[in-house]
């Protein structure tokens, strides 16, 4: 069953469920039949602790809607970081005791960085050290081992990256063929992998790989989907203000599907039709007024393959004490 939806945007709401609310009845009434729910966006965490109180608001106003949930975690979370792990690992807890209370079915969280975005050094460019990637990927698999099995009924999507120039590879999810091996190292059949369309389709064009057969490697392991369109031109990390990129074709734009350059058609057509997820359009918050035309984009696209969204009925229930 694929449930055609949208995500909530974190900068939109800033913390204010008022505004939620009301993007979530604009959700409803285009007919979404999924959305994507950003943890961080409604100070649901707060250094590494989980506020129920909070949580219990935020079910509240999702219970009065029919979708199917996902939750995103936070994008700094990092199960590699060796500065302050430990907390790292709680927040991970959180989001998934978070996409539980909520009655969501994945969580997507990025996939583990071997030099974090937010220490990023420019011009610098550096040095490889492949014994010091083997141990932090161990340290990642042996992470999400145990998280995986505390929260079995969540499945946790690892989203593969996007490229960088001159600091790629910070993170082996950039290679779908990376991002396969590790999670099939974990072997958990609630660690699978979030499909970003178009991070996968700027590191085609960063690497010079074939998408379609890239995808067609790893779907199998494929849970959830982000969508969203580009030109496929990577950028450097102190250039992601995506405005200024847009006219050269450059950057992680997340425009509405049919924006862009990105051969959705190929990319889709090696698993769309046995996929059985959400296809979340991940849109920038200065799209939302272009919701419309891109979902209308992509049912095109969708009937081009001979596939449909299919309805959803709620069924997700509150669950543990408030507090």
């Amino acid at each position: 069953m694929l449930l055609a939806g949208c995500k909530i945007d974190e900068i939109r709401t800033d913390g204010d469920l008022n505004i939620f609310r009301r993007d979530l009845e604009k959700y409803a009434e285009l007919g979404m039949k999924a959305v994507e729910v950003p943890v961080h966006g409604l100070d649901a965490i707060r250094e590494g602790v989980l506020v129920r109180k909070r949580v219990q608001e935020i079910f509240g106003i999702l219970h009065d809607f029919d979708f199917a949930y996902s939750v995103h975690s936070p994008n700094p979370l990092n199960l590699m970081d060796c500065s302050d792990p430990e907390l790292h690992y709680s927040v991970f807890q959180c989001s998934l005791e978070f996409a539980s209370r909520i009655g969501a079915e994945i969580l997507v969280y990025h996939a583990g960085r071997f030099i974090p975005e937010e220490t990023f050094g420019i011009p610098l460019i550096p040095e490889r050290d492949q014994e010091k990637e083997r141990q932090l990927l161990e340290k990642e698999a042996e992470a999400l081992l145990r998280l995986s099995g505390e929260f079995p009924g969540v499945v946790i999507g690892v989203e593969n990256a996007r490229p960088y120039l001159f600091h790629s590879p910070y993170c082996y999810g950039e290679r779908l063929a990376a991002l396969k091996e590790q999670v099939e190292k974990i072997n958990r059949p609630n660690v699978r992998i979030t499909l970003d369309i178009g991070h996968m389709y700027m590191a085609s064009q960063f690497y010079w790989f074939n998408s379609s057969e890239a995808v067609k490697s790893i779907k199998d392991l494929i849970a959830h989907t982000h969508i969203h369109d580009n030109f496929g031109g990577a950028i450097y990390h102190h250039e992601k203000i995506q405005t200024h990129q847009i006219p050269f074709g450059r950057g992680d734009s997340h425009m509405p599907v049919g924006w862009g350059a990105i051969p959705f058609q190929a990319i889709l057509s090696p698993y769309i039709s046995s996929y059985s997820g959400m296809l979340i359009m991940e849109l920038r918050n200065r799209y939302f007024n272009h919701l419309k035309e891109s979902k209308a984009n992509l049912m095109e696209l969708l009937k081009s393959l001979k596939i449909e969204s299919t309805p959803f009925s709620r069924g997700a229930t509150a669950s543990g004490s408030t507090g």
